[in-house]
């Protein structure tokens, strides 16, 4: 089966057909590093992740970029307001961001540019679209540049909207636009504003608007034409809509396929800081581990919304427990090939929740057969697609050796309760008694609860 996926230019799924043979280029807009990332932030990260993956799994040689927003207006703003030098949030949040990254076990891109490092490339692409007729230094004396949407006849056909139909661009001071929908492809420094905070340029000191930055770094790394972009669905307007236009008018052609991740909402909101319903990476993996909240975020179509609850991850997180207690049950085990079903469910647009329905009936059946081993190849073949593996040692990287440790008792331990509460479903009591007398032993403490045992150490053993 080909891999199939949702256009969201063409509101089509498409056969995917890249530009070169066994080749994939694909870039993802990251994150503003503003402020720390919570859970709807690396949702986008995720899902890409398993793309990168799958394509890989596929035999693609796959590059892939995903940017660094090191500057903004928003940047600005939060470092003033906190008394430190804009580049200096922006690198701790980067630190912040790059920890939330490995603690989910996202793999690191071919290339992770920034923006800051690609100020030249971005005038030469706002000089070029100057000289091509589509864009004009204003003429208040600001030094802002604009894209001059009305120059461009195929304006808004990402997200097929008419431009008398859009709202006005609110990046910059609309007294120098010829349009309110014009956009900020340059901005001129402000005295308010530091000056390390800008650089030289044909039409004085300023800084790139966001969106010329990522056409700017998707055309040095991937060329003119790529295959794949990708983002958060939040980013189809305007920040898409106006990288291709721009990259367009300049004689690119730009991507071939759009990819957009939907939200993480929390009380039917998109989760994010201004609305302070967000939560951080750090403090929620103090309720389950990095990888229970990769399994989470992954069990979820990339396309649809997750109206996020911790009731729901802790679900999340038992299901990928008991995937585990297989694991450490049967004992070691080599990867062997996902099973077909898992792969058309994969290239019918990443259809992440068929894939883990089938990875459960692995685990289920692994679990009456008579020789588990080879169910165990096929789950941990289909859980390095998804970046699950528990040998994986991008997870321990992550953790110390004590808390490695008391993941590994747990995994043996809930597997051992699973046994004793089949036994007990079976209405075998002697063994039932037997696998708690052996936990006990070990000087664990077993809780009957209404959501399923738990254990503990036993005073004096801990």
């Amino acid at each position: 089966m080909t891999f199939r996926l949702y256009d969201t230019a063409t509101r089509e799924v498409r056969d995917f057909v890249p530009l070169e043979e066994g080749k994939a280029g694909l870039y993802v807009c990251g994150l503003t590093v503003q402020s720390e990332p919570h859970v709807g932030h690396v949702r986008s990260a995720v899902n890409f992740d398993v793309l990168q993956r799958w394509l890989r799994h596929q035999g693609y040689d796959v590059t892939f970029i995903r940017n660094v927003t090191d500057i903004d207006d928003k940047i600005l703003t939060k470092a003033a307001d906190q008394g430190r030098p804009w580049y200096n949030l922006a690198y701790a949040m980067k630190i912040e961001l790059d920890k939330a990254y490995a603690a989910l076990n996202v793999a690191p891109p071919t290339y992770e540019p920034s923006a800051t490092g690609h100020i030249p490339e971005m005038v030469e692409l706002i000089e070029a679209l100057i000289e091509k007729g589509h864009a004009y230094a204003a003429a208040d004396g600001s030094g802002d540049v604009y894209f001059d949407v009305r120059s461009w006849p195929s304006y808004g056909e990402l997200t097929h909207q008419k431009i008398d139909d859009m709202e006005a661009a609110e990046d910059a001071d609309p007294r120098g636009k010829r349009d309110p929908r014009d956009f900020a492809l340059w901005k001129g420094r402000k005295e308010s504003e530091p000056a390390t905070a800008s650089w030289p340029s044909p039409w004085g000191r300023g800084r790139p608007g966001w969106h010329i930055e990522c056409s700017a770094m998707a055309g040095k790394y991937l060329g003119e034409a790529f295959d794949i972009h990708g983002g958060g669905v939040d980013l189809r307007f305007p920040h898409h809509e106006n990288e291709l236009a721009q990259s367009r008018a300049a004689g690119q052609e730009f991507a071939s396929y759009w990819m957009h991740n939907a939200w993480i909402t929390t009380a039917g909101e998109k989760m994010s800081k201004s609305l302070g319903n967000s939560l951080t990476i750090p403090s929620v993996l103090q309720r389950v581990r990095g990888i229970e909240l990769r399994f989470y975020v992954v069990a979820a179509h990339y396309r649809s919304h997750v109206e996020f609850s911790f009731e729901a991850l802790e679900e999340a997180a038992v299901g990928f427990r008991r995937i585990e207690s297989f694991l450490a049950r049967v004992g070691d085990v080599e990867a062997t090939e996902v099973p077909q079903a898992f792969a058309d469910a994969m290239d019918d647009d990443l259809g992440t929740p068929a894939a883990v329905a089938v990875l459960y009936d692995a685990v289920r059946d692994g679990n009456k057969a008579d020789d588990p081993r080879p169910y165990a190849g096929q789950v941990l073949a289909m859980l390095d697609v998804l970046g699950l593996n528990p040998a994986d040692p991008a997870w321990g990287s992550a953790a110390s050796n004590d808390d490695q440790l008391t993941e590994a008792v747990d995994v043996l331990v809930r597997g051992l309760l699973e046994q004793r509460t089949q036994a007990r479903a079976d209405k075998d009591f002697a063994a039932a008694d037997a696998i708690r007398d052996r936990i006990k032993a070990a000087g664990i403490a077993i809780t009957d609860t209404p959501n399923g045992p738990e254990w503990s150490l036993e005073a004096g053993n801990n």
